[in-house]
């Protein structure tokens, strides 16, 4: 009997999103902050968060490998603003209470 080959299987369910932050710049406490809010406002729709150390001057957040906020062209985001482009790909039902009235 032969071992079959290890294949990775995606889960169509699957909700990754992804923090790369420049470590020059020493953004990793803000990427990790980020990081909390979003896993604590999708505890439930997330399957994974991973913080990706970068350089260059990078803060960039992706959901599903889809940029969702560059700081390059964007800025540095607001909370708010981020949980709002991750919610609309992973869960475009969610309520973000006070989040989602404009300002």
């Amino acid at each position: 009997m032969t071992a079959q080959p290890d294949v990775q299987r995606v889960d169509p369910e699957a909700q990754r999103v992804e923090i790369e932050y420049c470590t020059q710049c020493r953004w990793l406490p803000r990427a990790a902050w980020l990081a909390q809010e979003l896993l604590t406002t999708f505890e439930t729709e997330l399957t994974e968060l991973a913080l990706k150390p970068g350089k260059g001057g990078v803060f960039v957040v992706r959901v599903n490998d889809e940029v969702v906020w560059d700081r390059r062209e964007q800025g540095f985001p607001e909370p708010t603003a981020v949980k709002q482009a991750v919610r609309d790909r992973v869960a475009p039902e969610k309520s973000l209470g006070h989040s989602d009235r404009p300002g």
